[in-house]
């Protein structure tokens, strides 16, 4: 009885911690969903609801499970299954959802780097918001998947103190805690390196931000406002060009907050002309088990609407049932 119990408050004490919508599904049966799915998609045309509701409702971890299950059951890969009975928008969703977190992200920086040109926004989104340990596993993955190095490739299609920053992040060695005797001195490195010189003096900047952590970055971006009277983002903005700016901007943003700064991405990928699917997707798909809740709170506090709304308004069908599901409610 005391150790039921005891899972019962470890299991509270999870969810409650736990800033995602998808839940690992309770009562998970991998070859009974394996075998739903099947159904769905045999004999004329396929039941789109339900391999919506079932692979939504399941965490990534599950899904893989699923996989196995249904590969040993029918003797066929699911995901080449689902893209024969599937397309589209819906299609890509869906195969995302299929994927494992870190070759998504993985396969999302290899299409930024090999398509016709480089897709920098997509290189600058998942270098500022992912963690160390993400890195990593990206890097590792990346490297199996690809058969080439993420540094070599990124340092092919970028240049300058933007290639320099972003290699710096692949490093994924950013200091830890505050320092406090160094929280006045970067305030004033990053002011004399911008604002108080003629020109900009770049490394100053892509030092800084590149190696101190979020917590201490924090405290420097307080101190900046009291010393220059103006924030950070405002400086880079007038400072620097590019993407070098946008990279560095989106550091600081990611610093103050990652759910916060993804809300954003969110909601230029909808409310510009033309939806960016490709943006609302990997978000959605990345962040689905991550920080979903509070990207939604921040996303509300910011633009006045939820963004449940904003993604019904934008999107449609089959499709748009999926990201509800994903975003998990209105707020």
């Amino acid at each position: 009885m005391r150790a039921t119990m005891c899972n019962i408050f470890f299991v509270a004490l999870f969810l409650q911690a736990y800033r995602g919508t998808v839940k690992p599904f309770v009562n998970f049966n991998a070859k009974h969903d394996a075998e739903i799915l099947h159904k769905a998609m045999k004999g004329l045309g396929t039941n789109e609801d339900t391999i919506i509701m079932l692979l939504t409702a399941r965490s990534n971890d599950q899904r893989q499970q699923i996989k196995a299950a249904y590969k040993k059951a029918y003797g066929k890969d699911l995901v080449s299954a689902l893209k024969s009975e599937l397309g589209g928008l819906l299609e890509s969703l869906i195969v995302a959802l299929m994927t494992p977190p870190a070759l998504y992200d993985a396969s999302q920086l290899h299409k930024a780097l090999k398509g016709a040109g480089t897709d920098d926004d997509v290189l600058i989104e998942i270098l500022a918001s992912r963690t160390a340990e993400e890195i990593e596993d990206i890097i590792k993955v990346y490297k199996k998947e690809f058969s080439g190095k993420l540094e070599k490739d990124i340092c092919g299609d970028t240049s300058g103190h933007y290639q320099k920053l972003l290699v710096i992040l692949l490093q994924g060695s950013r200091e830890e805690g505050v320092d406090e005797e160094k929280i006045e001195k970067d305030a004033k490195d990053l002011f004399a390196a911008g604002e108080g010189k003629f020109g900009t003096d770049e490394e100053t900047f892509v030092t800084i931000l590149g190696n101190r952590s979020a917590e201490h970055l924090r405290e420097v971006f307080d101190a900046y406002k009291k010393l220059s009277g103006s924030d950070i983002e405002d400086s880079i903005e007038g400072e620097t060009t590019g993407h070098l700016e946008n990279l560095l901007v989106a550091i600081v943003k990611c610093a103050r907050s990652v759910p916060g700064f993804l809300a954003e991405c969110l909601y230029k990928s909808m409310r510009r002309a033309g939806t960016d699917d490709d943006t609302l997707m990997r978000i959605m798909v990345s962040r689905s088990e991550v920080d979903m809740l509070d990207i939604r709170a921040s996303f509300k506090k910011t633009y006045g609407v939820s963004l449940h709304s904003t993604i019904q308004e934008d999107t449609a069908g089959d499709y748009q049932k999926a990201l509800l599901y994903l975003c998990g409610g209105n707020d």
